[in-house]
């Protein structure tokens, strides 16, 4: 009996790993970084910071996406990224005669991200696209769903609620 048992859960097991149920993916194209208005470092070089930068949005859009309709594909060409705040010399906020930078977030200094998006369905076919031009000009009067040790806790958010307006049926179950 134990040697029928198996042989059928394993075939079962082969025929659900063939099916494809794939989950909605994003694809994140950053055009032209290097001209984008502030993704400047504190503590770090230039480059590795710009790389967590986008590698933590990318993150954070997938995780988004899984809202989305199974299939559906979210293609994303960022061509500008304004991070909150400005990045100073750590001496020119009171910080002593530090070396690093420090990076000073003010209400006036507002987070932005200049887009293109399609969105795709399982076929390829474009159920919606846009340009998009978000900013977020009340981004420390809000609540923030995110921890205040978070990183980019103010573009996640501003990303969030863009999301929710942009795809509103899709993130119903949220």
């Amino acid at each position: 009996m134990k040697k029928l048992i198996l042989p059928t859960i394993l075939g079962t097991l082969s025929l659900l790993s063939q099916t494809t149920y794939s989950k909605a993916e994003v694809e994140i194209n950053w055009q032209n970084p290097e001209k984008y208005r502030d993704v400047q470092p504190t503590m770090q070089g230039r480059k590795s910071f710009r790389e967590q930068t986008f590698a933590d949005l990318q993150e954070y859009m997938e995780k988004l996406a899984e809202n989305l309709p199974d299939g559906q594909k979210l293609l994303m060409t960022v061509t500008n990224l304004d991070l909150a705040g400005q990045v100073w010399p750590a001496s020119f906020v009171g910080l002593g005669n530090s070396s690093s930078d420090v990076r000073v977030v003010k209400s006036i200094d507002i987070p932005r991200m200049r887009f293109d998006y399609q969105l795709l369905d399982k076929t390829g076919q474009v159920l919606q696209q846009a340009e998009v031009d978000l900013k977020d000009m009340a981004f420390m009067d809000r609540s923030n769903r995110l921890f205040s040790s978070e990183n980019l806790r103010y573009e996640k958010n501003m990303l969030k609620s863009w999301f929710d307006d942009e795809f509103p049926a899709l993130t119903a179950k949220n």
